[in-house]
């Protein structure tokens, strides 16, 4: 078992990014190993450059490992490591899955369905009530909602799962003891103690704009299904969209007029496939939803899908594509190819139009 001390050193290293960590990490070598390293024997690691060893070299310098540790236990936030029993399962084959994640509260239930409800910050009334009733109605019936606490739908779809009195995750883009937006100071504390907030930061670090699209790998990562209420064309939301078609996940969309700036991008995901939200009744009864205090992830139409389908599932869309052009799209072997295509068939995610031409369902 390894000292989560000296992961929590690594993983919190300012400047020492998923990356760099798996270089650090590679041959065998543990958070330990590089925390008593030699500078000279740092340098020695391939594609490790010389001002990373310098940052590294400085902080353990200064750093101590029990009293650092001690405060974060201390601070109510739980660190989680990928090797860790309780990580999510759900992450654990989405392309570039955090080595570790900081909770406050606890995480979700893994035989649950989870569902995202992401949209615009600056969204419409209209948008706003729309987020709060479908999150509130899914919450009711046992299902896990998801979202970003961000301003304008994200908040809305928190606020209607505490409503219903479920259970509601934020995943971040910050740390879990950093509240942003400010004016969310009472949501960020009924999350907390109604699910959990989620972050692949360490406590402390401040919501810098890049990090907001890659929480959202993680953010679709964690969810059965993604509902984009009210998007523009260039939205946040939409990259947890294209992360959650990537990753094999269903995603509906809100429709919207043709002349509203604020549907403009679930319109576009409607016409490349995304199912159609016409009302929270019709969504309940197309996700086959029953009135049940849990509804399990294995009852649900939607099977979670192996790493090879995952990555020929992406390479497909809602046009007829070849075995040929599959096979060039994601590089990999006939074999392999063909073993995907049949586990996706099984799990009615593609469908052969005609002889080795495939598309989405």
């Amino acid at each position: 078992m390894t000292d989560k001390r000296y992961d929590y050193w690594l993983n919190r290293l300012p400047g020492i990014g998923v990356q760099k960590r798996s270089i650090l990490l590679a041959d065998g070598r543990s958070a330990k190993d590089i925390f008593e390293m030699r500078e000279e024997e740092l340098l020695e690691i391939p594609f490790l450059m010389k001002q990373d060893v310098k940052r590294i070299a400085a902080d353990r310098n200064t750093y101590d490992l029990k009293l650092s540790y001690e405060k974060l236990k201390s601070a109510g936030v739980d660190f989680i490591t990928k090797e860790e029993k309780i990580f999510p399962a759900r992450l654990g084959n989405i392309e570039g899955a955090p080595d570790a994640l900081y909770v406050k509260g606890r995480l979700p239930v893994e035989n649950v369905l989870s569902v995202a409800i992401v949209g615009a910050r600056c969204c419409s009334e209209y948008g706003r009530a729309f987020a709060g009733e479908i999150a509130e109605a899914l919450a009711a019936e046992g299902v896990i909602i998801l979202s970003g606490m961000a301003r304008g739908v994200d908040s809305a779809g928190h606020a209607g799962a505490l409503r219903a009195g479920g259970e509601t995750y934020a995943v971040l883009g910050c740390g879990v003891d950093v509240c942003y937006p400010p004016e969310n100071a009472g949501l960020y504390e009924e999350i907390q103690n109604a699910g959990g907030l989620i972050s692949e930061y360490a406590p402390g670090t401040p919501p810098f704009g890049a990090f907001f699209p890659a929480r959202n790998r993680i953010l679709s990562g964690m969810s059965d299904i993604v509902v984009v209420i009210e998007a523009r064309e260039r939205s946040g939301s939409l990259i947890t969209a294209d992360f959650a078609m990537e990753q094999g996940k269903d995603v509906y969309a809100l429709p919207g007029r043709v002349t509203d700036r604020l549907s403009g991008g679930c319109n576009r995901l409607i016409k490349q496939g995304a199912g159609l939200v016409l009302s929270v009744e019709d969504f309940l009864k197309d996700l086959q939803i029953e009135a049940k205090s849990r509804r399990k992830v294995e009852n649900f139409k939607k099977n979670l899908l192996e790493k090879p389908e995952m990555v020929v599932y992406s390479g497909l869309d809602f046009e007829p594509r070849s075995l040929d052009e599959i096979m060039k799209r994601t590089g990999m072997m006939l074999s392999e190819v063909s073993g995907a295509l049949i586990g996706l068939q099984q799990k009615g995610k593609i469908k052969e139009v005609f002889k080795n031409y495939y598309v989405r369902s």
